[in-house]
């Protein structure tokens, strides 16, 4: 079986996180993507600031980490995006077979592909 990860994002707009879900699902770099609205309080440039937030939780297999942190990059707000990848250690077999049959297979994709873009 192949190694699985959540991958972490936060936005600050409701419709940027959805929109990113969407392309991401659209053209299968993950499974799932649960939007959860929270609130920030973190350091930027020496002051310490607070937002309002959404919280992007991916689920997706690890050898598509790349073309979706590029798929990440290109459509985030930010100047520097959190873009984080947590690795799933363990799982319930058929969530786990459910991630893999629901994302693109990277053998699969050709030169025209190869950003994840279908």
């Amino acid at each position: 079986m192949k190694e699985f990860v959540i991958v972490i994002t936060t936005v600050d707009d409701e419709n940027i996180a959805e929109n990113l879900a969407n392309k991401v699902i659209e053209r299968k770099l993950a499974a799932c993507v649960q939007i959860i609205p929270i609130k920030s309080i973190y350091r930027w440039k020496g002051n310490v600031e607070r937002a309002k937030e959404y919280l992007c939780i991916i689920k997706t297999r690890k050898d598509l980490y790349d073309l979706l942190e590029k798929e990440i990059k290109e459509s985030h707000p930010y100047e520097v995006p959190e873009i984080i990848a947590v690795p799933i250690s363990s799982g319930l077999k058929e969530y786990l077979t459910w991630i893999e049959d629901s994302t693109i297979d990277v053998g699969e994709m050709g030169d025209e592909n190869s950003t994840g873009k279908a």
